[in-house]
Order: structure tokens, then C-alpha cells, then sequence
């Protein structure tokens, strides 16, 4: 670990004055012209250079250093310890420019899920460490431990047991991120039956040589230049003072780092599906008319919807966490699950929408299939389906006995994406009450939009839709609380459809903030049409979008396209 203080200042860093999301968006625009145009051949840090060391299964070196020299690693020290985290939507919106290019590159640029162990429950000694390490340059990997659902990727770990003077650390784990460049690990070891975990901040340095060996990573289909490989610890003696908080705290903290894991996980997710959807769009809107984009290219409307819809529900996942009432893993488990089953379907959608279009190492296709072999990998297993099954399904039962009908609703701040919210609280939160933050935002919605003028056929679409999603929660409510007390494999149905009832929540929240400085945002198409596709994923009975719907929505996206302007709901213009 660098045992040196950094003292040279950072490009990125906000000016001072400047508010939160602006600063964040200051140091994304330093850092788009830092990296360079993606398109130009001849920029070592564009989207064909990227595929190219993918393809090679090496890691994009001149990319990583010149991350390294911009001090991206300070976006994950909290600013308490000198850096400049504050929120998780913040980190996102500095760090999309990363995301857009290359999924995997940005989720190892930014180990927020490795750091928030030490900043949650790590003494003043080890906070110290992690942020000379991560203000220095230096890599912190997280080497995870086995939970009950676990798949392939995160399956098994080491053991600890308790030896005088501290612990005798034993065993392997297959598929640690960054093993061998880190200047530390944070190891989640079982260190006592059933639920029994502790976690541990190491230097790789400072244990000996001999009981612990790095080892060759295996062949995989994604994150083909992410440096894999396995650990592996031969009674390795650790000393008292590497233990992070308590012993057997490590599972609560397990818990707490895969919600932040699984919320940027999914907005690193859409910023790269953004930038698919904004070469197809770039490739098939360029030097055609409107005419013939409405009649030929109908079919990238509702997928440009789903990617505002599914940056709606990352950004508000990623606020949820600033709240008290946001910090239990619900509200980030519905929510990521709906996003990457959205994306993966829509990105599987697209190569009918592209066509035979010419396929090169930067080409909308190429940047496409690394994607779609990336995001299965992206999070090493704790964003899938079987993960978010088993934070969700457990509090069915509660949720609908307790909370559906009765719970506050949340302040409206959670989606107004501009608006402040208090810093994240990396310690952890005291045991979750079965609260449903956005079950009371979608009755909400409902009750508002029901009472509403209905000015157009799309303002009306909406209200249906919103209470044909009112209807879905009572009846989700009376078959939840029939539940049996043992484990019933209709609550895994259950479970898929209170995701998409909470994705539904999230777009409608972040349709109403809209002020009015984005005219098409403010304007209810891009919703419309979004949420007509979750109430289809649902097979709830609802009006069909008007076509002047779909028109506005994809005369936007050509806008955007030929513009080579953000796809999603910042809809900036990328600075190269």
C-alpha cells in the first residue's frame, strides 16, 4: 500500500462554490476530454482500441494510466478522508464517461463496493491506508465470501480462525478482480458456522510470502481484459489490527457492500447500453429524414424509452441510498434486477434494429457484444436474478402485511436528479423495519394522476397505467399475504413482479419531478411508453400507447443521434 500522503492536486476536482451534481458533471466533461474522441482510430483510449485488448484479454493499459493520472480513485474516498465521494449518484455521474466506454474498465476504476467495508466500520488506521491507496493511484480488490446464493462466480472462500495474537486465515477463492495489481485486499472470511463472517483489510506486502500464492485466471466469456484470478492462502497468519469492525460482522457488511454494488452496477450498465443505442441511432438516423425514419426505424422508440426508463430507476436506486428509509437492500435489489433484465433483452433487440450495418472494432455491434458478454460478469454474480431473489422474497409477507397501503411516501428530492440529498452514510444501518419506499410512491402517483386534467390521450394513457399498476399492488398484496411460513416457489413469481411494480414507481417519480428545462423529458411520451412495456412484462390490461407517443420518442432519439448527443436523461452532448 503507498505509505505516502498525496499531495498533488487532482484534474477533476470541483471548484469550489460549484454544486454537487455540477461539480460531478464538471469533472465528467474533464475527464470525456481526457479520454478523447471514442470514434478516432488513431486515440489509443477509443471504443476500437477498447475491443481490440478486450480481444487480446488484456487489460486497456494506456486507459488504466491515464484513469490512474486523473485521480479516479479519489471518486471512491469520501471527502472526510480527502476525496470527493459525497453520494452514489454523484460517483456515477463523474464516472460515466468510463462506463460509456467500456463497462468493466469503469467498475475496476472505481472498487466503491471493495472501499465501503473500511469506510463503514474500518478504524482511523485502516481509513487512512485505503485512502493513501486509492488517492495514490493504487488498486484495493474485494475478495468476497460465499452467501446461500451463491453462483460459480462468487462461490467459496477462505476460512479464519482465531490464533493468539489474531487469526489464522485458510483457503481459496476463484475470480478476485485485480488479485495480483492490488496494493490491498479486502477478504470476507467465514470465521464461525451458519452465518459467521468477518472481513479483513491485507497488504499484500506485509504477509508472507509463502502463504499466500496468486493464481492464474481461467478462461471466461466476459470481462475477457478484466485481470481475474484466483487467491489462494496456506495458513496465513494475520495480525489482530487487520480486522475491519467486529468479528462476525462480516456479513452485515457483505449485505451492505452488494446493495452499492448492485446500484452502480446498474447505472454503470445503462451508461454502457447508452452508448450502443447512441451508435445504432448515429449510424441509422445519419442522412435520413424524418420520413423515413418514422417509417423504417418504429422500433428503436420503445427502446430508447426503456433506456430513460432504466436510467430513471439506477439514478433513483442510487439516491435511495442517502436516505435513511433507502439504506435496507430492497429498493436496490428491485431495481437492478429490472434494469439488467431490460437491458439484456434490449440489447439482444438491437441487432434486428442494426442490421447488417458494418461491423468494426468501435462499430455499434462490436461495442454491443462486449456488453452483452460483459454484464453477466459485471458485479462477479451479486446482481443476478437468483441474488435479488433472495433480499426480496424473504419480505414479501411483511411487506404486504405492514407496509403496501400504509407506508410514507418518500420525499420528493429522491427524483429530482438535480436537487441535494445528505451524503451517503457508509456505516451500517440498523436492521432493516420491511419499509417500501416506493410502493407509497406509486399509490401516490396514482392518486395525483387520477385527479389531474387530462389534457391529451397520453396524460390519459398514463393515469390508466398508473392505476392499472395500483391494481397489480392489491392483488400482489392478497397473494403475498397467502404466503405459507415455509418456502413457497411462487414467491420467486411474486418477487419478479414486485420488481417491476417498483421500476414502474421509480419512472413515474422521475417523470413528475421534471421541471420543465427539458421539454421532452417534461412531457409524458417517453413514460408512456416506458411503462406500457413494464405493464406488458406484466400482462396487466391497459390502453395501447398513442402513435404520437411513439413519433415524439423517436423523432427525439434521431435528435439526439444525429446531434451524437446523450442518449440518456442528462441528454448532454459528449465532450470530444
Amino acid at each position: 500500500m503507498n505509505r505516502s500522503p498525496v499531495t498533488t492536486p487532482r484534474p477533476g476536482r470541483p471548484e469550489g462554490g460549484a454544486r454537487p451534481l455540477a461539480a460531478a458533471q464538471q469533472r465528467a466533461a474533464r475527464l470525456e476530454a481526457l479520454l478523447g474522441d471514442p470514434r478516432d482510430p488513431s486515440n489509443p483510449h477509443s471504443t476500437a482500441a477498447l475491443a481490440a485488448a478486450d480481444t487480446r484479454g488484456v487489460p486497456p493499459e494506456p486507459t488504466e494510466a491515464l484513469l490512474g493520472e486523473a485521480g479516479v480513485g479519489a471518486e471512491c474516498v469520501p471527502v472526510a478522508a480527502g476525496g470527493l465521494f459525497t453520494r452514489a449518484d454523484l460517483l456515477l455521474a463523474a464516472l460515466r464517461p468510463v462506463f460509456r466506454r467500456d463497462l468493466a474498465l469503469g467498475l475496476g476504476a472505481a472498487p466503491l463496493a471493495a472501499a465501503a467495508p473500511v469506510w463503514a466500520v474500518g478504524d482511523a488506521r485502516q481509513r487512512r491506508r485505503t485512502a493513501q491507496l486509492l488517492l495514490g493511484g493504487g488498486r484495493l480488490a474485494a475478495v468476497p465470501g460465499e452467501l446461500a446464493h451463491a453462483s460459480a462466480l462468487i462461490r467459496g472462500g477462505p476460512s479464519a480462525r482465531r490464533v493468539h495474537g489474531g487469526w489464522m486465515l485458510h483457503g481459496r477463492k476463484d475470480l478476485v478482480r485485480d488479485a495480483h495489481r492490488a496494493g490491498a485486499w479486502v477478504v470476507h472470511a467465514r470465521t464461525a458456522p451458519g452465518p459467521g463472517r468477518s472481513a479483513f483489510l491485507l497488504e499484500p506486502g506485509l504477509l508472507p510470502a509463502d502463504a499466500v500464492r496468486t493464481l492464474p485466471r481461467a478462461p471466461a466469456s466476459g470481462l475477457r481484459g478484466t485481470p481475474l484470478s484466483a487467491l489462494e492462502f496456506t495458513h496465513c497468519p494475520l495480525p489482530a489490527d487487520t480486522l475491519l469492525g467486529r468479528p462476525r460482522e462480516g456479513t452485515a457488511l457483505a449485505l451492505r457492500t452488494f446493495q452499492l454494488d448492485r446500484c452502480l452496477v446498474a447505472g454503470a450498465a445503462v451508461a454502457a447500453a447508452e452508448t450502443v443505442l447512441r451508435l445504432a441511432a448515429h449510424t441509422v438516423f445519419a442522412g435520413r429524414d424524418a420520413r423515413t425514419v418514422r417509417r423504417r426505424h418504429t422500433a428503436l422508440a420503445p427502446l430508447f424509452a426503456d433506456l430513460l426508463a432504466c436510467d430513471s430507476m439506477a439514478i433513483v436506486a442510487l439516491r435511495a441510498l442517502s436516505l435513511p428509509a433507502g439504506r435496507t437492500p430492497l429498493t436496490a435489489a428491485a431495481l437492478s434486477q429490472v434494469v439488467l433484465d431490460v437491458l439484456r433483452e434490449n440489447l439482444e433487440d438491437l441487432i434486428g434494429v442494426m442490421g447488417m450495418h458494418r461491423r468494426t472494432a468501435g462499430s455499434a455491434h462490436a461495442v454491443r457484444d462486449k456488453l452483452v458478454r460483459d454484464l453477466p460478469h459485471a458485479s462477479l454474480g451479486h446482481t443476478g436474478t437468483a441474488a435479488c431473489h433472495a433480499v426480496i422474497v424473504p419480505q414479501l409477507r411483511g411487506l404486504a402485511a405492514h407496509s403496501w397501503f400504509r407506508g410514507a411516501t418518500p420525499p420528493p428530492a429522491l427524483f429530482r436528479t438535480g436537487q441535494d440529498l445528505p451524503e451517503l452514510k457508509h456505516r451500517l444501518p440498523s436492521a432493516a423495519d420491511g419499509g417500501d419506499l416506493l410502493s407509497a410512491s406509486l399509490l401516490a402517483s396514482a392518486e395525483r394522476l387520477s385527479h389531474a386534467p387530462r389534457a391529451d390521450g397520453a396524460r390519459a394513457v398514463l393515469a390508466a397505467l398508473a392505476q392499472a399498476f395500483t391494481g397489480e399492488l392489491h392483488e400482489l398484496r392478497r397473494r403475498c399475504t397467502a404466503l405459507p411460513d415455509v418456502f413457497d416457489p411462487a414467491a420467486v413469481v411474486l418477487s419478479d413482479r414486485f420488481a417491476l411494480l417498483q421500476g414502474a414507481a421509480a419512472v413515474l417519480g422521475v417523470w413528475e419531478a421534471q421541471d420543465g428545462t427539458d421539454a421532452f423529458l417534461a412531457e409524458p411520451a417517453w413514460a408512456v411508453l416506458a411503462l406500457s412495456r413494464l405493464a406488458r412484462r406484466l400482462g396487466l390490461t391497459a390502453p395501447a400507447p398513442p402513435e404520437s407517443c411513439v413519433t415524439q420518442v423517436l423523432d427525439e432519439l434521431a435528435r439526439r443521434g444525429r446531434g451524437d448527443r446523450d442518449c440518456a436523461l442528462d441528454g448532454g452532448a459528449p465532450a470530444y
